[in-house]
């Protein structure tokens, strides 16, 4: 269970953007919150034309201040302030999981332009690359849009291999603790979005490629009886479902069709270039919904 979260801020309204759902979240599961600022060698005094934190006193000031507003809602708040300059944000983060030991971080993301998004990856990505504590990662055009954070509907995305599990079982526990409804969602890849060994396959032997496609199903099948036998073990709602087409844009277009609260992946943490060459699932459901996303690294 979640029972201490970590949120990052950097002072900016973007990243306060995160707070509904750290609230939310506290809430429901009983969680203690710690707000963190990072302190940077060189910061920007400005973050998308917003002021952003640069020295210690000033971050300790605006943490306090939002960290009231957890108080005042019943909800415990701690804060830090990491001073000593750091380099790299996304390190500075994870070096926390082991001094604070959070089980869940919470981060908004509106990082980096298409460039640098593509090089080194969004800041979230780089935490969930360099870390192993899973990151619930929210949008501010989600709440524009008029959404609650109310885990009614949760998603959760499967590839078939037990040790990518980790989403699921949380995703359980956000269910148990929310009473809500979870949709178990596996996709059989369509042949045209294959990469690397497995589109040669497909080119030279397409054969081979739809036999390997249908015993994919019928793995899938078994697969996901297993799990929602074990979800209605816990008197969880829950229902399975196997598609075809492109995984990320499935997974995406299900979200929306469901009105889904939450998008649960595992992923092996590919940031940048790495998660580019590597056809990374997280990075591409990331860069094509608004709606809230935990990434479970495994």
């Amino acid at each position: 269970m979640i029972k201490h979260i970590l949120v990052a801020l950097d002072g900016t309204s973007l990243a306060e953007a995160a707070l509904p759902e750290t609230k939310a979240l506290a809430r429901m599961l009983g969680a203690q919150v710690t707000l963190l600022h990072v302190i940077e060698p060189v910061p920007a005094p400005l973050v998308h034309g917003e002021r952003h934190l640069t020295e210690p006193m000033e971050a300790e000031e605006y943490l306090a201040q939002v960290a009231r507003q957890f108080s005042d809602e019943g909800i415990p708040c701690d804060i830090h302030v990491h001073s000593e300059e750091i380099d790299q944000v996304a390190g500075g983060i994870v070096a926390h999981e082991e001094e604070l030991q959070p089980d869940l971080i919470v981060m908004c993301t509106h990082g980096p332009g298409r460039l640098e998004r593509l090089l080194r990856g969004s800041l979230a990505q780089q935490v969930v690359a360099l870390g192993q504590t899973p990151l619930l990662l929210t949008n501010p055009g989600h709440q524009t849009a008029g959404k609650d954070f109310l885990l009614r509907r949760i998603l959760v995305a499967l590839d078939g291999h037990e040790n990518h599990e980790g989403g699921y079982e949380l995703a359980c526990s956000f269910a148990a603790a929310g009473k809500s409804r979870l949709h178990l969602l596996s996709v059989v890849p369509e042949f045209s979005s294959l990469a690397g060994r497995r589109a040669a396959l497909f080119r030279y032997l397409p054969g081979a490629s739809w036999f390997l496609q249908r015993m994919t199903m019928e793995t899938l099948k078994n697969y996901l009886g297993r799990l929602l036998a074990r979800a209605e073990e816990q008197d969880l709602e829950v229902i399975g479902e196997i598609k075809y087409g492109k995984i990320a844009k499935t997974i995406c277009a299900t979200a929306e069709a469901m009105d889904a609260d939450l998008i649960v992946l595992a992923t092996h943490g590919k940031a940048g270039t790495e998660a580019f060459w590597a056809n990374s699932i997280a990075a591409q459901v990331q860069g094509q919904t608004l709606r809230p996303l935990l990434l479970v690294p495994v």
